[in-house]
């Protein structure tokens, strides 16, 4: 049976609401594995591997919220390692996090991130604010920073609804752990540059969330006609993209059903161009 009772620490030594500070003082040995350990934490060092890589995401903003997507290939190399790999996921209830980069990090980094944010409230009894929640995965990617330097680059977007100010916010990284706001869109990963493009010329202030869900569906598939990593609409394995609302409502994951049918009917619209 395992031991329940919370750990005491010396006085000046709390790590507060902090899940990270307090794995750190208590239980260094079950920091995540993928995930490069912050000063104090021992452990060998990251060896470079041919590990398996999210490829294109973007983020969408429209009228009082914003749409995350992904596309749903991983590569290892040449080789295609998964065709169904989910890259947008919760944060918590008003945020969520799409992940481009070397797989296993970026996981175990979004885990650590729901963590944090659950730590964080149960003890604060309140939640974390949207711009606090983004500088706490801009630690996590800064203490990753040793591992990207062998090839474990973790790179994500995140965004959520401000609930301060009634609002979506999007925000996206470097490596280091840069955290840089975007007003209207952002993208990153293999095909990045050119899902981008594809926003760029059909994005406008004040979109409807179904205009926004439908630009962000556009981008990816222009992004796979472009990239061979990004994984393109797979009518006959039915694997479409992940796509995520993030509004007043909090985080909503749309159905494979929904997608599908949003795809048909742009692919349609697309052959009669």
């Amino acid at each position: 049976m395992s031991d329940l009772s919370l750990p005491s620490f010396a006085s000046g030594g709390d790590p507060g609401p902090s899940f990270s500070d307090l794995l750190r003082r208590s239980q260094p040995d079950a920091w995540p594995p993928g995930l490069s350990r912050p000063e104090g934490i021992g452990g060998p060092a990251h060896t470079h591997l041919d590990v398996p890589h999210g490829t294109t995401i973007a983020c969408v903003r429209y009228a009082g919220g914003v749409v995350m997507a992904g596309d749903r290939r991983a590569t290892e190399g040449y080789t295609i390692a998964s065709r169904r790999m989910d890259k947008v996921m919760p944060a918590d209830h008003w945020s969520g996090v799409a992940i481009a980069g070397a797989a296993g990090p970026a996981m175990e980094m979004v885990k650590l991130l729901q963590t944090e944010l659950e730590h964080y409230e149960k003890v604060e009894g309140e939640p974390l604010s949207l711009e606090g929640k983004a500088n706490k995965l801009s630690q996590m990617i800064r203490a990753n920073l040793p591992a990207a330097m062998q090839g474990m680059v973790v790179v994500p977007l995140f965004a959520g609804y401000d609930l301060r100010r009634g609002d979506g916010r999007l925000f996206k990284y470097d490596v280091t752990g840069g955290r840089y706001e975007e007003a209207d869109y952002a993208t990153t990963g293999s095909g990045g540059v050119h899902a981008r493009n594809w926003i760029k010329a059909g994005y406008r202030p004040g979109m409807e969330a179904p205009e926004a869900i439908d630009l962000a569906l556009l981008a990816l598939f222009q992004a796979a006609d472009e990239d061979s990593a990004t994984g393109g609409p797979d009518l006959v394995r039915r694997i479409y993209p992940s796509v995520a609302t993030i509004d007043h409502g909090g985080f909503s994951l749309m159905t494979d059903d929904a997608v599908e049918a949003r795809t048909t009917e742009l692919l349609r619209g697309r052959a009669t161009i």
